[in-house]
């Protein structure tokens, strides 16, 4: 198959190095792509939410399959009207990304088909949502803009007057657009945060490796919330015992309530759980691979994602083969200075040709070819993974990479794995 892979950052280049190991894959296409996936195939100078440029570009290098990695797409209905022109594609459509795309919706649904979550209050106005905030007596609180804000349009407000900003920079201040004119406000949870990603063909659900991402910018998890400064897998605290509970209680739900309202999802359905002391319970879902979380669980992966992806498109996920293994993986994830907040690019980046352990890879997201070099493109620059026995040692490996890589204004988080690490030395 000719397989195009809509989207650029570093989730696109983990999937495609996958894709490319598959006896099914022939030649790789990337709209946009990166540096790297420039590497693995050919970049198409196109915007991932162009879906008429997409599509005009399948019919002219001849595609077979796409895969939409990010959500913005396919909350725009872009898996839709590529298989309307008789494409084969790997994502939900329209009506199933809702999952993802309105944080209401998803809140909704959860609270109609019993899915354990927080409790919650929608609001489409700031007056009433001031009015219930005033009242509110258990601080922290979680605020949440309804629609997509690239990971990071939750505000966790730990007293009265950071609500109050909250409100007002999302409904008033529209800091994300649209995206905000309704916002819900949850209950704060606390336990362990775990991400699990699931393959599913709107019948079957198959979970892959259990992560653990690290959303704040600096180290002791401080800091704004960014789209992610690290992941490990597999997660310590999910045991065995709390996998089969979710599937009970969450995933399995989940597929079913989406089929039973007209919305059945198929492709990669992202649960991002808090293990509470009552339990497991939901505190997003996402329609896609999560980023930098696709880093580690594919590194991980021992069987054939194009087959695996191929068996959800056609309704035959039960007989694929979806095997892991029993390794760790970590990543770690270098970000231009000043990120998530204002920061420069077109820094030259260099240590990329470096001789690096085994197990390690080093996934682009913002990074661009310029006049042979390669330089820095965006918010989080390179994802250094690396995979090996223990997770101690996948930890360390993947530092020892990221030190080789060097360019102006290069943050890191040096923390990422501590927390997990301590949880297994108890």
């Amino acid at each position: 198959m000719n397989v195009l892979i809509v989207g650029g950052g570093g989730r696109e280049h983990a999937i495609a190095a996958a894709v490319a190991k598959s006896p099914l894959c022939q030649k790789l296409f990337f709209a946009p792509g990166n540096a790297g996936t420039a590497a693995l195939g050919e970049n198409l100078p196109l915007k991932a939410t162009d879906i008429d440029g997409v599509a005009a570009a399948c019919r002219e290098k001849g595609v077979d399959y796409v895969i939409v990695a990010p959500d913005d797409p396919l909350v725009l209905g872009m898996a839709d009207a590529l298989e309307e022109k008789g494409l084969r594609v790997f994502g939900p459509n329209r009506k199933a990304a809702m999952i993802e795309g309105s944080k209401v919706f998803a809140k909704n649904l959860m609270k109609k088909y019993g899915i354990p979550s927080a409790r919650y209050a929608v609001f489409d106005n700031c007056t009433s949502a001031y009015e219930y905030i005033r009242t509110y007596t258990k601080f922290p609180a979680v605020i949440k803009a309804d629609g997509l804000a690239l990971g990071k349009g939750v505000v966790i407000a730990q007293t009265l007057g950071e609500a109050q900003d909250g409100l007002r920079s999302i409904m008033e201040d529209k800091i994300f657009g649209a995206s905000g004119n309704q916002v819900v406000i949850e209950e704060f949870l606390t336990g362990p945060e775990v991400s699990v990603l699931c393959f599913t063909d709107g019948k079957t659900i198959v979970p892959m490796v259990s992560s653990m991402d690290h959303k704040r910018a600096r180290d002791g998890d401080e800091g704004p919330n960014t789209g992610g400064m690290g992941t490990l897998a597999p997660n310590p605290f999910y045991t065995a015992e709390v996998a089969q509970e979710c599937m009970r209680t969450i995933f399995l739900p989940t597929v079913e309530a989406m089929k039973e309202e007209g919305r059945p999802f198929k492709g990669c359905l992202y649960f991002g759980l808090m293990l509470t002391p009552d339990g497991p319970k939901v505190i997003e879902y996402n329609c896609r691979f999560g980023d930098p979380e696709t880093q580690v669980v594919l590194s991980l992966l021992e069987s054939d994602l194009l087959e695996i992806m191929s068996a959800v498109t056609d309704g035959r996920l039960s007989q694929a083969d979806v095997r892991f293994s029993g390794e760790a993986a970590a990543c770690v994830v270098l970000a231009s200075g000043g990120y998530p907040g204002k920061y420069e690019t077109g820094k030259e980046i260099s240590g990329l040709e470096g001789s690096f352990e085994e197990g390690v890879a080093v996934y682009h997201a913002g990074t661009a070819l310029r006049e042979g070099k390669t330089v820095t493109s965006g918010g989080r620059v390179l994802g250094v993974t690396a995979r090996a026995a223990s997770l101690q040692k996948a930890v360390e490996k993947a530092y020892a990479a990221a030190d080789k890589i060097h360019f102006s204004g290069k943050q890191w988080r040096t923390d990422i794995g501590r927390r997990a690490l301590n949880a297994l030395r108890k």
